[in-house]
């Protein structure tokens, strides 16, 4: 996976904004994740071109992002502060953990989410 930590341009009493580029156009997806809860658990095959790489983006929150090859075995682990930007290839095996409670944005649809996602039990 790729992480890449999203600059902020400005903050104030109110907050702060961050900006950053991305090239995807059409249906996205806001995840909103409870604390304790775990999603993923799978991987993609990349048939659809918004799933290589699926593009996640942490917006609020933090969590643990573990990641494999899909048919390996070495795990890989990393905490990930918002606002970051994670980048998971095809066929790379992935979970998230919600450490705190989650906003993500998933640079694609359902429909395409739901074709392009497999198991491995």
């Amino acid at each position: 996976m790729i992480f890449t930590p999203i600059q902020t341009t400005g903050s104030d009493e109110r907050g702060f904004t961050a900006e950053y580029f991305h090239p995807r156009l059409g249906h996205h997806l806001i995840v909103f994740r409870k604390a304790g809860t775990v999603s993923g658990r799978h991987y993609h095959k990349g048939l659809s071109i918004n799933k290589n790489p699926e593009i996640l983006i942490l917006l609020s929150g933090r969590c643990i992002a573990n990641w494999r090859e899909a048919n390996g075995t070495i795990k890989h682990s990393n905490v990930v502060n918002a606002p970051t930007m994670m980048e998971i290839p095809a066929l790379e095996w992935h979970e998230i953990i919600a450490e705190t409670d989650c906003t993500f944005l998933e640079l694609n649809s359902l429909s395409e989410h739901v074709a392009d996602t497999f198991r491995i039990d």
